[in-house]
This record gives C-alpha cells, sequence and structure tokens, in this order.
C-alpha cells in the first residue's frame, strides 16, 4: 500500500511538515526506505547520504517560526553538483575520491530553506561530453540508470538519474544540470516537469562544468509549482559566478489562468525533420487543451532554420577543456586536469571507457584558449541563429512563449541561454511525452506560469507503477 506521504508534491509536503502534520524525520525515513528498495533495480542514486536522518532529525528541533520554504523536503541532487562530505563524480571512477568540503552554492541555499540532502542522482557519465555515442543514463560509477516506465524506454540525459528519482518517487524532487538538453529531456522521458531556466538565474559554482555560456542547474519536480519553488530558492547572483549577476531573479509566483490572454507560437515544422508519431500526438494533446484556455496560438517557423545543421560542438570542445580545468585544479584526490582525467582513462579502458572517450580528446586538443579566432566565431554564430535570427524576432513578434513538440527546440534555446519547461502529455505506446515552452531571457516566471496551466488542464504528471 502507498504511503501517503509519497502523494503530495513538494509544496505540499513543505507546508506539512512547517505546520507540523509530519516531521521531517518520518518523511525522510520514507524516501529512504523506497529508495533502498528500488534503486538496486533502477541505478537512479550513486550515493545515499547517511547523514540524512540527523540532518532530519535537527530540522524537527527548529521551532515553526525558523522554518524555511523546503522544510524537511527529500532532494537528491546530480552527481555532479558538489554536496559537503558526498563524493562528486560527474559518474566517473576516477573522481570517486574526490569529497568537497563546501556545498555548491545552490545546494547550501537548498539546505538553509530546509531540504534534506538524501544523496547523489546518477547521470551520463561526466554529463555526456565524454564521447559519441554513449547511452543515456550510463556511468562507470553508477551504472546504467532504468527507466521505471520500462526498461526499453530511453532515460534521456545528462541527468537520467535526477530524472528517473522523481517519477520512480525515490525523492520528492531533484537538481539535474544542462547545457543542451539535460534536464529538459530526462523529465520528458520520465514523464515529469523539468525547468532549464535562463543561464545565470541559478549560480554554477561548485557544479562540473561543460560550457560557461550554456550550463545552468535546474529542478526536475511532479510539478509546476514545486519547480518554482526550487528555482525561487536556488536563485540569485554569486560573486563567482559572473552570469548570475546578470539579471534580476524574475518573480515566480504562478498566477491561475496564466493562458488567458497569451501568445502562444506553435513549431509545426521545426528544424530537424518530420515529426515522430510521439511528438506529433504530443502537440496534437497539448494543442487541444490550449484552444479552451483564451490563448491565441499562431503557427511559425524559426527564421534562421535553414542554416542550422545539428548539434554543432566547437564553443562546447573549448569551453569545456577550459572550465573544466579549473574545476579540477581544485580537486585535492583525483584527477586535476583533463588531460590527467583521459590518461586515467586509458590506463583501464575495460572499466573506465565502455564507449570511448572521443570528446575528451576532441576538447583536449584545442589550447583551451577562449580568445581564439576559431572559438570567438563559433560562438557568435551560435549567438546568431539561436538569438538574432533565431527566437528574438518571434519574440520581438509579441510572443510570450514558444511550444515545441516532444524535444524539438532544446538545444536552440540552450545555445541563447533562454529558459524552457517541458511538460508532459501523457503516454504514446507505453512512453511519455512531452511538450518544451521556450520564452525569452529571465521569462523563467512567465513561462512557468504558463507551464503550470497547461500542466493542470493535461492532467498533471502521472506516475508509474511499481513492479509487481
Amino acid at each position: 500500500m502507498p504511503d501517503p506521504v509519497l502523494d503530495l508534491d513538494a509544496a505540499a509536503l513543505s507546508a506539512a511538515t512547517r505546520r507540523g502534520d509530519l516531521t521531517a524525520l518520518e518523511v525522510t525515513r520514507t524516501y529512504l526506505a523506497r529508495l533502498r528498495a528500488h534503486n538496486p533495480r533502477l541505478r537512479a542514486v550513486i550515493t545515499v547520504n547517511e547523514a540524512a536522518e540527523a540532518d532530519a532529525e535537527r530540522l524537527d528541533a527548529l521551532p515553526p517560526e525558523r522554518r524555511g520554504p523546503l522544510h524537511g523536503l527529500p532532494l537528491l541532487i546530480k552527481d555532479n553538483i558538489d554536496v559537503a562530505g558526498l563524493p562528486t563524480t560527474a559518474g566517473s571512477l576516477l573522481m570517486t575520491r574526490h569529497v568537497p568540503r563546501q556545498d555548491a552554492p545552490l545546494v547550501a541555499r537548498l539546505r538553509a530553506a530546509g531540504a534534506v540532502i538524501l544523496g547523489k542522482a546518477n547521470l551520463t557519465e561526466w554529463a555526456n561530453f565524454m564521447t559519441l555515442g554513449m547511452t543515456n543514463g550510463y556511468s562507470g560509477a553508477g551504472g546504467q540508470t532504468v527507466n521505471p516506465w520500462g526498461e526499453g524506454i530511453d532515460t534521456g540525459g545528462s541527468s537520467s538519474g535526477s530524472g528517473v528519482a522523481v517519477a520512480a518517487r525515490l525523492c520528492v524532487a531533484a537538481i539535474g544540470t544542462e547545457t543542451s538538453g539535460s534536464i529538459l529531456s530526462p523529465a520528458q522521458q520520465s514523464g515529469v516537469i523539468g525547468l532549464k531556466p535562463t543561464v545565470g538565474l541559478i549560480p554554477r559554482t561548485g557544479v562540473v562544468p561543460i560550457s560557461h555560456s550554456q550550463d545552468t542547474a535546474g529542478p526536475i519536480t511532479r510539478s509546476v509549482r514545486d519547480a518554482a519553488l526550487l528555482a525561487g530558492v536556488m536563485a540569485g547572483p554569486h560573486e563567482a559566478d559572473e552570469a548570475s549577476r546578470r539579471f534580476p531573479v524574475p518573480g515566480l509566483a504562478l498566477p491561475e489562468g496564466a493562458l488567458a490572454g497569451a501568445q502562444i507560437g506553435v513549431m509545426r515544422e521545426p528544424p530537424g525533420g518530420p515529426l515522430s508519431p510521439a511528438e506529433t500526438a504530443a502537440l496534437v494533446r497539448a494543442e487541444a487543451v490550449l484552444q479552451g484556455t483564451g490563448a491565441t496560438l499562431r503557427d511559425v517557423t524559426l527564421p534562421s532554420a535553414a542554416d542550422l545543421s545539428g548539434w554543432r560542438l566547437e564553443v562546447l570542445v573549448y569551453e569545456f577543456k577550459h572550465d573544466l580545468n579549473a574545476y579540477l585544479a581544485g580537486v585535492q584526490d583525483g584527477p586535476r586536469s583533463l588531460a590527467e582525467v583521459i590518461a586515467g582513462n586509458d590506463e583501464d579502458p575495460e572499466r573506465f571507457q565502455r564507449y570511448g572517450q572521443t570528446l575528451l580528446h576532441a576538447a583536449e586538443g584545442t589550447r583551451g584558449d577562449l580568445s581564439e579566432r576559431a572559438y570567438r566565431e563559433a560562438r557568435a554564430r551560435d549567438l546568431e541563429l539561436s538569438r538574432t535570427r533565431g527566437l528574438d524576432p518571434l519574440f520581438a513578434d509579441g510572443f510570450d512563449a514558444l511550444l515545441w513538440p516532444g524535444l524539438r527546440g532544446y538545444s536552440v534555446g540552450a545555445k541563447a541561454g533562454y529558459p524552457s519547461v517541458t511538460v508532459p502529455t501523457g503516454l504514446h505506446e507505453g512512453a511519455p511525452t512531452g511538450v518544451l515552452l521556450t520564452g525569452p531571457a529571465a521569462s523563467d516566471g512567465r513561462v512557468l506560469a504558463l507551464a503550470a496551466d497547461l500542466n493542470l488542464r493535461l492532467g498533471g504528471v502521472q506516475f508509474p507503477p511499481d513492479p509487481s
């Protein structure tokens, strides 16, 4: 019989713990028991925090007036984000002895708001920037993550464990990271909510990087209001992250009926070729719901679509070497540079590089010099196609958000640095489907409000049944 604690989303659960209807300790124990029962099959979690119950007991000792907005919420953190006292592996066996002494600022903010860190979530190794052709959800440190909707269903990546853990209710919510699709993809593949914020809304300090121009952390949740709640706690400037000081923190309140009067651009024929049956089904269902909301829908095309040609990697390859070396320089017990990572993997290829390390070699082959002409031209091209001749003309035409079928559009929003939310649209042939809503820079609150209204009208998030 399911425990009623597991049926509450983060907002309802934190309200209950703040009132004292539930204790942080009983909530933490409920989720730890479920995690330990199901994680051996799902492999969504690499490390369990053995101090979680003690942390919950300390929270229970707080008087009601000192209980924060996340009081007693059991969260999982993707294992490329620093949590003091727990290894940050990025999924690599070479990094299992790297135990940070300080929380990443986003984690410190979650703790200060009352969250309980249950452990570290599995991911595609090195956030899926190790090689080409690696299976989503695989890491040497965590093994192969399994989608709770079915073992043959893709988990998405790279925040695979975070998406799976929320769908399987191993935690009430999780934190992922995204460079290009790594929050949106696993959230949609598991049938839950994923927010890829405006780059800079949430500080990236203490996060194993790929690309400072595209990286962001963000919440994966069972409701849109949970995504807004967690993003609001994590958001705000930090002195060590210049991008986090670029935009004011938007209001993340979610007014009811946000779709009424909204202008939505529908990407019926997005870049990437014809829609799959699942993408078509998702778009049809979302449009059918939107028709009765008072929103105005207009078909649009991306102005730069003809010049987009797949997932170009020049910017990421350059920035990865530069940014990763800066992070690894602070590692006390483990590789101290990208070159040492490659050398360590070569010592035992069968264990450390099951799928190879093509992208690591490509990044190491650059000088990591961001003043080089090739890098500057590649970055300028990305911004021209994603912003100047891409999304910006559409937003200038009055659209509040763009609606994409399936995961189409994630890479354009990622290169632009603009916010996107994935909203589930039910199942197609037994697997979750969804749509994306993308808005202009710093419109996170507006996009979340639109997503919340759409998600409510679509019936909310469904959970996979537990295996019999």
